[in-house]
């Protein structure tokens, strides 16, 4: 906290009372700039004595700077999120494949977040948790969300507040760039939940050429199951906030590029959420950076890796625009992934192009190769100190990080996370969470894990299990049978835990899209019936 010593003056008051009520770019600049051009000559000839004699000789006062003037040294807030991305295919996380060097550079630079963990092991309910700060149990949301613009429903509750909105409430400048995956109705519309701009697409997924873009594509397949994509619009056009929004260039580098003008502009503090796609199927990449990975003979993994490297240098053009317009010290970043790289589950064993690392199964799994997550946390300006913390961290602790540093509204229901600048800055010691949940909707597979113990049921296996995470953080041995006293105290934990949540209300994007394209069938054949009954009518 720092101290300015001013000249107690009837002119200085005047002139306090007047820079308060600036932007807080002003505020500063008259603070700072109070000379012989604002006050009395007798005003400066006391300064000047005052400093010269190194005693007060005058009535000197105190403005400490921690409430309107501090508003000028807020941070910026930049929330980048890859979308399946496996734990191992960093650089910094051990991968040999791929190269990564400015997520490298962040990690090297900041806080890397050993035990960091997503409140959900696919897109939609982990995003829904991330962008609340409250775990998508609470309401009810643990589904991926369809692309249904005419359902007001289908999407995150209206009651619910986002970290953008919160932080509206501050006076911070708000964007998305990206996936959304959490609503497509007006109501739930970006702009509408707390973003003041809005450059991506509204479903779970997106084509990543140009020339893919279309909104004819069939609703069903072949065989007449449903087909998935434009059900959830991932050929449709992109938006830019309520109208249309071209992209003429690979999809990863149009949103880096939007995303790199967004931290550029203004002067106000931002916060922006830069939502890839990336990499999430389809595997599609440009034709040279996939040929740079010709080394790896898996050609689904080979594309994956051009795609990973495409978004790692989307990043770096983002990092770029924060230097060139000297933000990116006082810009916290917070990098992580939604949930953990595919891992050839029962259901589906051809997605196998990510990897996990040391980490068991991954997307769709509760296992640790399905929720731990790289988790990185960068701010020049406010963590000076680089290195690695090891306790329990949680997406959900971003809202609470942001809101706390923004000075956000902080009204409503109570969050679920944590600041972490006091725990990633020494301040404060321990684990930011005594334990983290999972839950399956209508809780078919759920999770629990303290610092020390996991009690999971493992959806792909069908097996209830207990990990001694101290001595086997990659989940190899079950000790369920040797360890009757820590399941019952998990358990004891979970329990209370979801006795507060609410049951899982919407459908997941596979029955709601197979419901609604049965819905106007069934509607069409009542209207048919109807119509047969009818009679000609006659006209004289």
């Amino acid at each position: 906290m720092r101290t300015l010593l001013i000249p107690f003056t009837k002119t200085y008051w005047s002139k306090l009372r007047v820079s308060f009520s600036q932007s807080s770019r002003d505020r500063r600049a008259k603070i700072g700039n109070f000379s012989a051009s604002s006050a009395p000559l007798r005003g400066i000839n006391l300064y000047r004595k005052v400093f010269a004699v190194g005693i007060t000789t005058v009535a000197i006062f105190s403005v400490l700077i921690s409430g309107s003037v501090a508003g000028a040294e807020k941070p910026n807030i930049l929330i980048i999120l890859a979308d399946d991305l496996g734990y191992g295919d960093l650089g910094y996380t051990g991968s040999k494949e791929i190269q990564t060097p400015v997520i490298d550079s962040l990690a090297k630079n900041g806080v890397v977040c050993e035990n960091g963990y997503v409140t959900h092991s696919y897109c939609g309910p982990s995003r829904a948790g991330l962008l609340t700060g409250r775990h998508q149990a609470r309401f009810g949301m643990e589904i991926n969300a369809t692309y249904s613009p005419y359902d007001r429903h289908m999407g995150i509750p209206e009651t619910e507040k986002t970290f953008g909105k919160r932080l509206q409430a501050a006076g911070y400048r708000t964007g998305i760039i990206g996936k959304w995956h959490v609503g497509a109705a007006p109501n739930h519309h970006p702009n509408s939940r707390g973003f003041d701009y809005f450059y991506g697409f509204l479903g779970g997924g997106h084509c990543y050429w140009p020339h893919q873009v279309t909104t004819t594509g069939p609703l069903r397949l072949d065989n007449g199951k449903v087909n998935y994509g434009p059900n959830q619009g991932t050929e449709f056009p992109l938006l830019r906030n309520d109208n249309a929004g071209e992209f003429t260039e690979y999809l990863t580098t149009a949103l880096s590029r939007d995303a790199a003008k967004f931290v550029k502009e203004g002067s106000r503090p931002f916060c922006l959420y830069l939502a890839y796609n990336a990499p999430h199927s389809p595997l599609e990449a440009p034709k040279e950076t996939i040929e740079k990975y010709k080394h790896i003979n898996n050609w689904n993994r080979r594309v994956y890796a051009a795609m990973v490297d495409e978004m790692d240098r989307g990043i770096g053009m983002v990092v770029d625009a924060l230097k060139a317009s000297g933000k990116f010290e006082n810009t916290l970043i917070f990098f992580l992934s939604d949930n953990g790289g595919v891992g050839t589950p029962p259901w589906n064993p051809s997605e196998n192009w990510a990897d996990n690392g040391p980490f068991l199964q991954g997307k769709a799994s509760w296992l640790e190769g399905g929720i731990h997550v790289p988790y990185i946390v960068h701010w020049p300006a406010g963590l000076p100190r680089s290195g690695t913390f090891k306790e329990l961290v949680s997406s959900l602790d971003l809202t609470a990080t942001a809101v706390a540093l923004a000075q956000g509204d902080t009204s409503g229901e109570p969050l679920d996370g944590v600041n972490l600048i006091p725990y990633l800055k020494g301040e404060k010691k321990g684990s930011p969470h005594a334990a983290l949940y999972w839950r399956e909707r209508d809780s078919t597979a759920w999770a629990v894990r303290t610092p020390k113990a996991k009690f999971v049921k493992n959806n792909w296996k069908n097996e209830i299990c207990v990990f001694d995470m101290i001595n086997d953080p990659y989940e190899s041995t079950n000790v369920i049978d040797k360890a009757p006293e820590k399941r019952a105290e998990l358990a004891r934990l979970w329990n209370a835990w979801n006795a507060d949540n609410k049951a899982n209300v919407l459908l997941h994007a596979y029955e709601y899209q197979e419901l609604r394209l049965q819905m106007y069938e069934d509607l069409y054949k009542e209207q048919e019936a109807k119509a047969a009954k009818k009679k000609p009518i006659v006209i004289q």
